[in-house]
């Protein structure tokens, strides 16, 4: 087929795969997720030998794209922003040893639909100082891939690939370009571009400055970086990605009458943007994120004319964009839909029926009503629903539960319980648990087992089956490792080991294992 109705995520999914992608590693994070998932169920994919891989988390997933990166093939990984904070420490290399054939997909999610925050990529990616692609619909996902491995290749770069919810969870038609090879095996002309001792990592710095000039060539002669002309030179416009359709949308026929400056790619195009600045009374900046460009540019064009944007809320600064948002900030009417009628209420997302964690928690919450000043320190996943059940007092980055539940316990709270997945547990939570029994912390770290990694769509859980010994190794005692099934039968039993647990000075692990509801339901129809 030459044409697909693809989501923005498998556009960039099909495009790796048709671009000659040899691997990609990645963790699963909404909007994300589909990515990944799209090439690890492509039969095309596994006819032309691709390694798709889920790994323990987004840092280990990045080296091992760059250890396919050593190899001179193409690589792919995939994560949430949330999880670009994991990989810091190899991104910013990635950049300094000049890691070629790498795309760093990161999918950012304004109005935090499933975030703990909204923090925009595109900082990271000016930070390490490496080309970003920041493609406004699902053809230019598309395209934007062959074109980010050229770049890669080409400049001796890693680039940051990021794109929104809006554009992630979107469907339309995507033309497919013809398939490439992969690439055959090549090491590393320099043979100490990989070797970041002091006496290397300083040359190699220097080299990614002197770069930086290619870089910004790249963007002022790229095809997907447009100055589009307009008659009315009372407002000169930026737009950035998916904000350039929220503008058109306010056109009859996308016709726009101000000048614009159709950003897609990083660093910015300042030729374009002096040419903008210059030739119009004012500017707005349209953006779905942090107010990235606005602050750019607000640097370098000077104070005599005034720029909108997030920075003075013309635009809110928190929460996604969207078309209404952007004739608001135009001074056109807003048309708004009908009214929410007042018999429909809100319905705060909930624990599906029958989970498992529903019956931990209910323990949770009998046992910890004895302990006024107890606290029980939630994590990331389906278990932080258990907020709503009044079952967990805390829920702040992936693994926190358990080095919060230690720090807090060591200033005195008692009893201080960790409730983390076996997911999560994987991801981020061995090395807090190995700080507890170092530290001989009087904690209980609950490990809810579900089998999978649940909130994302049930992809496997890198701890799955191997907790207990995972634990053991960690040097807990297996006295104090407790295994139970949750169920309603079982509560009286599981209130008496927590019970016994918080009579123990010293770690323990209570280890909750049932399957996901849902996922038992997919494999009975299986």
């Amino acid at each position: 087929m030459s044409k697909l109705l693809l989501l923005g995520d498998e556009a960039i999914a099909q495009a790796f795969i048709d671009a000659g992608g040899s691997a990609i590693n990645s963790y699963p994070g909404t909007p994300s997720t589909q990515i990944t998932e799209y090439v690890i169920k492509s039969k095309e994919a596994k006819e032309k030998g691709v390694v798709a891989n889920w790994c323990a988390n987004e840092k280990t997933a990045l080296e091992a794209s760059i250890g396919v990166a050593y190899t001179g093939k193409r690589a792919m990984t995939c994560m949430k922003h949330v999880g670009l904070n994991v990989c810091g420490d190899p991104f910013m290399n990635a950049a300094i040893i000049g890691t070629k054939g790498v795309l760093i997909v990161v999918a950012d999610d304004p109005s935090m639909f499933s975030s703990q925050d909204e923090q925009d990529s595109r900082f990271y990616g000016h930070w390490a100082m490496i080309p970003m692609l920041e493609p406004s619909n699902q053809q230019e996902a598309y395209d934007m891939v062959f074109f980010g491995y050229e770049l890669s290749e080409k400049l001796g770069t890693p680039v940051l690939y990021r794109i929104p919810t809006r554009l992630a969870h979107s469907r339309a038609g995507v033309e497919r370009k013809p398939a490439l090879p992969q690439n055959p095996i090549t090491y590393p002309t320099d043979p100490k571009s990989f070797v970041l001792l002091p006496v290397n990592a300083k040359r190699l710095y220097r080299d990614l400055i002197d770069k930086q000039p290619a870089f910004t060539k790249a963007s002022e002669e790229s095809g997907y970086n447009k100055y589009i002309d307009g008659t009315d030179k009372k407002l000169g416009i930026i737009t950035t990605g998916i904000a350039y359709n929220y503008l058109l949308e306010n056109f009859a026929g996308g016709k726009c009458p101000y000048p614009v400056v159709k950003i897609t790619q990083y660093p910015l195009p300042f030729n374009m943007l002096n040419k903008l600045y210059d030739e119009c009374d004012e500017i707005l900046v349209l953006e779905d994120g942090q107010p990235f460009v606005e602050e750019q540019i607000k640097g370098f064009l000077g104070k005599g004319k005034k720029v909108m944007g997030r920075l003075d809320e013309t635009i809110r600064r928190d929460g996604e964009l969207n078309a209404e948002k952007v004739a608001k900030a135009l001074g056109l009417k807003v048309e708004n839909g009908p009214a929410v009628p007042e018999v429909v209420t809100n319905r705060p997302p909930a624990l599906c029926q029958g989970c498992p964690h529903v019956d931990s928690y209910e323990a949770v919450v009998e046992v910890m009503k004895k302990y006024e000043h107890g606290r029980v320190f939630g994590d990331i996943g389906c278990y932080t629903l258990g907020f709503n059940m009044g079952a967990i007092n805390t829920t702040v980055c992936m693994g926190a539960s358990i080095t919060m539940a230690k720090g807090a316990s060591e200033m005195g709270i008692f009893p201080s319980i960790a409730v983390i997945g076996d997911g999560t547990f994987g991801h981020s939570g061995m090395t807090g648990l190995l700080d507890c029994v170092n530290e001989k912390a009087n904690v209980i770290v609950m490990i809810l087992d579900n089998d999978i990694t649940a909130m994302t769509g049930g992809q496997p859980s890198s701890a799955n089956k191997k907790l207990h010994n995972i634990c053991i190794g960690l040097g807990v005692d297996p006295a104090h490792i407790r295994t139970i099934e949750p169920l309603k039968k079982n509560h009286d039993e599981f209130v008496k080991i927590l019970e016994e647990e918080i009579a123990y000075n010293g770690v323990s692990v209570i280890i909750p294992q049932r399957t996901c509801l849902v996922e038992l339901k997919k494999h009975l129809k299986k």
